[in-house]
């Protein structure tokens, strides 16, 4: 069986729960907000996880050892405020579902999840619900202008041209006039939105890496031990291996597995399993990360290539941009060029190497109709920000520059320049160092100082017998360097 995970992200009451409850046929303990919480307040407040299984088609089968297909669905919450929650199902997402609701259109978390979406999943279909609450007379005609208005607003993505499929998961629960004395009507859509899937998805590729393994949920049964549920990012691994918790700096014995209440003995790279192991307290591990021995490593900073998110209206900052080898250090981070930025944690953070990080401005109000997410990236290098040994190898500098006055000609080819320097500046420092004359562009080598002024004498290959011009001086000043070289 190939095992393919599906987030399924929309704004909330765009009604993705009810969509999973009909797609699904095996449930995990943390499906259809078994939270206490999520039933009490009406809405989804963490990750579900639950499965539908079908016979692989020619295309789905890999060397023909494959026979069924299993969907994981990522049921997360469509809240403004569990963006964090959102954004931990999507690490481990292959592919995913965008539920809209048909009567409003795109909201500002179907935005969100759709920036998400685009950052960590590899193909979408949009599932518009809640057609059964557009009037009879009316519906096909605001279908079709509503699936217009959304090809429109996924042409500028990676999923433009995506498949829009209609349902109605749970036809009639919103309606005012439902007959409850009736049988409720059955979904609708949900055999094509599942032949659309069959037929859009990719069927993952599933590589040798070290075992990773996302935790969302821990709890204890008595008797047996602590179990751990959760999805293998990368690698595989099998009962009896030992595994890390790095967090909590242990290693533990893998006693048993299962995957949607099945027991195993193996589990891989995109299967959704529980962990059971002995003598860990379930409080300590909520959620996190368990691994290979060595495969997860504590993180104080990082740099990372980013992207700015075009939809990100506010300020953000970023410290470096790449250039050749090195680094050139900007106040700002710009949409649409390829940058990197040197991130500085507060506390601890434990990553496998090349993670996908994702960044979103939390202090922003849930209730404004904004964007959240600032920007995404890869990590390309573990360092330490508090280590300035450390930070000067990266070699981050500032573009500084310098303008003066051509004072007088010395002869053919050599000038006296003022104005450039105070008189208590290290020369030495800028020996060696090109100028530019602003009045022809020609090129010249600061030989030496002048006098104790300030003024300097500059080197020309080539005739200057005009003194008229200003003289500039262009060079690199790293950051985290201890000594005062400067080079350009």
């Amino acid at each position: 069986m190939l095992n393919v995970n599906v987030g399924v992200l929309g704004h909330i009451d765009s009604g993705k729960t009810s969509l999973v409850r009909v797609l699904s046929n095996h449930f995990s303990t943390a499906a259809l907000d078994a939270n206490p919480q999520s039933r009490a307040r009406g809405i989804t407040l963490d990750l579900g996880f639950s499965s539908f299984t079908v016979p692989a088609t020619p295309r789905w089968k890999q060397n023909g050892d494959v026979e069924n297909v299993q969907f994981t669905l990522v049921d997360c919450p469509g809240h403004a405020s569990l963006i964090r929650t959102i954004i931990g199902g999507a690490q481990i997402i292959d592919a995913m579902i965008l539920v809209i609701d048909v009567t409003k259109g795109v909201q500002t978390q179907t935005a969100e999840g759709l920036i998400i979406g685009e950052i960590t999943a590899g193909k979408m279909v949009v599932a518009l619900n809640k057609c059964d609450l557009l009037p009879d007379v009316d519906r096909s005609v605001m279908i079709e202008k509503m699936k217009l208005r959304l090809q429109k607003t996924l042409a500028g993505t990676k999923f433009s041209g995506c498949p829009i499929v209609q349902v109605s998961a749970n036809p009639g629960s919103s309606a005012d006039n439902l007959d409850a004395s009736k049988p409720a009507p059955a979904a609708s859509g949900v055999a094509e939105l599942i032949d659309t899937i069959m037929g859009h998805f990719d069927p993952p590729v599933r590589k040798g890496d070290p075992f990773l393994f996302y935790v969302d949920h821990c709890f204890p049964i008595k008797g047996q031990g602590t179990v751990m549920t959760g999805t293998v990012i990368s690698g595989e691994i099998s009962v009896n291996e030992t595994m890390e918790l790095p967090e909590l700096r242990i290693q533990k014995k893998i006693k048993s597995m299962q995957v949607f209440h099945k027991a195993v003995q193996h589990i891989r790279k995109g299967d959704r399993a529980g962990i059971c192991v002995t003598q860990l307290d379930s409080k300590l591990m909520e959620r996190g990360l368990a691994c290979s021995v060595g495969a997860v490593k504590v993180l104080k900073g990082a740099v990372v290539c980013v992207n700015r998110i075009k939809y990100f209206k506010q300020t953000c900052t970023s410290k470096s941009k790449m250039h050749e080898d090195e680094y050139i250090y900007n106040e700002g981070m710009e949409e649409g060029k390829k940058q990197w930025a040197l991130l500085s944690f507060d506390s601890p953070v434990y990553s496998p190497d090349n993670s996908v990080i994702i960044a979103s401005k939390l202090d922003t109000d849930v209730n404004a109709n904004t964007c959240r997410l600032a920007f995404h990236g890869r990590m390309e290098k573990i360092v330490d920000p508090t280590n300035r040994e450390e930070l000067s190898r990266l070699k981050i500098y500032t573009i500084k520059s310098r303008e003066g006055n051509i004072d007088r000609v010395a002869d053919d080819r050599t000038l006296i320049g003022k104005d450039l320097f105070k008189k208590e500046t290290d020369m030495s420092l800028f020996i060696g160092l090109k100028v530019v004359r602003s009045s022809n562009g020609d090129v010249g080598v600061i030989e030496s100082s002048f006098g104790s002024s300030g003024k300097f004498k500059v080197r020309f290959n080539k005739d200057q017998k005009d003194k008229e011009g200003r003289l500039v001086l262009t060079y690199k000043r790293y950051r985290f360097s201890d000594t005062k070289k400067l080079t350009q």
